[in-house]
């Protein structure tokens, strides 16, 4: 169903408007101003009279010569007779003669001086103590003004910051974004490696364009649908492409938006979407990270956070009080599916999950003639290779792959992306950043020989991956590189394939033992990875002739605090002693294997090493070449590769 056209509400004219001050509010606050300035010039208009001793005041009383004061606390005003004004000269600051003047009494009381101006017949006046009215007005009120609009100053500067709307109630508002089809220029064309996905959003989209047709036949559409996967494999992407395609209203919102430091708020953010949605119906509301508010409830040590579990329920609320014919259709990601409460994945809230795993080869083919479409690519560019050297990388890997070769091009201004920038870009991602080396000639040499320790297993290990590259040019952390290549994407692995792994990560610091006697600090991620292997493998996976098939949870990270401390123990300590005995047993003896291979093939590994040191890094060709038995010669250096 087409909606009539609307104006874009990304546009400035539509965007909420900053918070301002109501005219007015702007009224007074002239106006306040103002009368302060009469005040203060209708006071600095008056007379300034003269300055007198008090000495000479008194001396001017008892001489007659004073005509009347005005008594206020301390201070003593006055204005003199016509001698007393000749006598002592009265004159202000600016020179002009007065008859007036002032004088301070001393803090110490002085009973003769009301005495003095009764006999004196001095006319008396007095006026009370304190500030003039106006003045205590001012000074009663202004501390709370200025606290007023201190307040109003901060509350619009947090929701300039915050993103929320004109007024100062606007902040239970939802926050979602709304767009149409005019607005978007993302489609499913735009979207590739995901068939399957694209079929089941096709599916959906146009159950929202002719709805009748699937009422005809009984079909309901889902509530919601959930897409589920890795980082990077194209949820977000899936999601803007479904705006571009579907004829509805598309609101999208991060989960994290709907979380304040106000309990309540999310709830009302929430309730307002779904108004909002029910306005523009049939619609499409798309909610990311969906984990940040839909993480399991009553998990881990002290309970839940309010917030969040009150914005959790008014979602399951909403989603659980839909009507059939409202057409509203709840899209959410997130790529951690185990920690989201059983209570948004029932059928009838989320009915439907759409899993998103790391795209395969021609997948992988795929996204990239999507990257390249406005990138100029030199001939020698094969795209399907690079897929296959690419393997584990999701989509956004390969968009940020292509990216970087074009800013390699771009750097070393070519005027096309050739084969050497993808290289160039692929080490970048995959092996890390090219460093300078800061190694001295004996760490370097034994870098060499760890690095053609593990080349060389992986050369003589009959299910190891082949090789692809040796350097011992830094990357990243580490000093030095060995790269192997799978030949095809794999999904299961053999015990015998494990095994030959955890010998390949071995190899560096059995060539060390080998070579200098003794090991360094160089093997330490090596150990803990063959470790943390050979666990699963053992503990997981029933690996061990010893132990027979187990399947524990051993080496399970719990992403709520505390709540392993609820679950049942799985095995004894007896069986925990036995594992670990297992697997230090099993490590040495493939420790020993790797001891082994590379002592019967010493003269290949010096060969190995001599090579390395020599052209710091080896391709696959050169490798083969050496450990083939063919002339040294024949080895060639890989191509030099800019450091960026």
């Amino acid at each position: 169903m087409t909606q009539p056209s609307q104006p874009d509400p990304r546009k400035p004219e539509d965007s909420p408007s900053e918070p301002t001050l109501p005219k007015q509010y702007s009224f007074l606050w002239l106006s306040a101003l103002l009368f302060l300035l009469v005040m203060w010039m209708q006071e600095d208009r008056q007379p300034r009279d003269a300055e007198l001793a008090y000495s000479d005041f008194k001396t001017a009383v008892a001489d007659g010569q004073v005509a009347e004061v005005t008594l206020h606390e301390e201070q003593i005003r006055g204005q003199f007779t016509d001698l007393g004004a000749s006598r002592f000269d009265s004159g202000n600051a600016s020179g002009e003669s007065t008859r007036g003047f002032q004088t301070i009494r001393p803090p110490m009381e002085d009973p003769e001086l009301l005495e003095l101006l009764e006999q004196q017949e001095v006319t008396i006046r007095a006026t009370p103590s304190g500030l003039p009215w106006w003045q205590q007005l001012l000074q009663a009120f202004l501390p709370w003004l200025l606290f007023l609009a201190l307040m109003f100053w901060l509350w619009g500067n947090a929701q300039k910051r915050i993103g929320q709307g004109t007024g100062v109630f606007d902040f239970s508002k939802s926050r979602a974004r709304l767009a149409r089809k005019e607005t978007s220029t993302t489609t499913l064309d735009d979207v590739a490696g995901i068939e399957s996905a694209k079929r089941d959003i096709t599916e959906i989209i146009d159950f929202l364009r002719a709805p009748e047709k699937y009422r005809a036949v009984g079909a309901d559409m889902p509530k919601g649908v959930l897409l589920v996967g890795p980082p990077g494999t194209g949820k977000t992407l899936l999601a803007r492409a479904i705006a571009g395609e579907a004829e509805v209203p598309f609101f999208s919102i991060s989960a994290s938006e709907f979380i304040e430091m106000f309990v309540g708020v999310g709830a009302a953010r929430v309730r307002d979407m779904f108004q909002e949605a029910r306005k523009e119906a049939p619609s499409l509301i798309f909610i990311d990270e969906l984990d940040a508010v839909g993480r399991s409830r009553g998990t881990g040590l002290g309970g839940g956070h309010d917030e969040r579990e009150q914005t959790l329920n008014q979602i399951l609320t909403e989603m659980d009080g839909f009507e059939p014919h409202e057409n509203i259709l709840v899209l959410a990601a997130t790529n951690r599916p185990d920690v989201l409460d059983s209570a948004l994945l029932r059928p009838g809230r989320f009915d439907r999950t759409i899993t998103l795993d790391r795209p395969h080869k021609d997948a992988r083919e795929a996204i990239l003639k999507v990257h390249v479409r406005k990138v100029p690519l030199a001939d020698d560019v094969n795209l399907e290779a690079l897929a296959a050297r690419t393997i584990g990388l999701s989509g956004a890997d390969l968009k940020n792959l292509v990216n970087e070769a074009a800013l390699t091009a771009a750097r070393e201004n070519r005027q096309q992306v050739d084969a050497h920038c993808f290289e160039v870009a692929r080490d970048r991602i995959v092996l890390g950043q090219e460093r300078d080396s800061q190694l001295s000639p004996e760490e370097r040499k034994a870098v060499a020989y760890h690095e053609c320790g593990h080349a060389l297993i992986a050369y003589y290990a009959p299910k190891a991956d082949p090789l692809t590259r040796i350097t011992i040019i830094p990357h990243g952390m580490a000093m030095g590189v060995t790269e192997q290549t799978p030949k095809e994407d794999r999904y299961t692995y053999t015990e015998s394939y494990l095994r030959d792994r955890i010998k390949v990560m071995l190899g560096g610091r059995a060539a060390e033992k080998l070579v200098y006697g003794e090991v360094s600090t160089g093997a330490q991620n090596d150990l803990k990875e063959a470790t943390h292997l050979l666990r699963k493998m053992i503990g997981q996976w029933g690996m061990s002739e010893k132990l027979g098939p187990l399947g524990l949870s051993i080496g399970e990270e719990h992403v709520f605090l505390g709540r392993e401390m609820g679950l049942p123990r799985e095995y004894s300590e007896k069986m925990a002693e036995q594992i670990d005995t297992e697997i230090q047993s099993q490590l040495q003896a493939l420790e020993k294997e790797a001891i082994d291979c590379l002592t019967s093939h010493q003269d290949q590994l010096d060969a190995l090493a001599k090579a390395v040191l020599e052209k710091e890094t080896l391709d696959g060709e050169a490798i083969d070449a050496i450990l083939g038995g063919q002339a040294t010669t024949s080895v060639r250096a890989h191509p030099a590769r800019s450091s960026g």
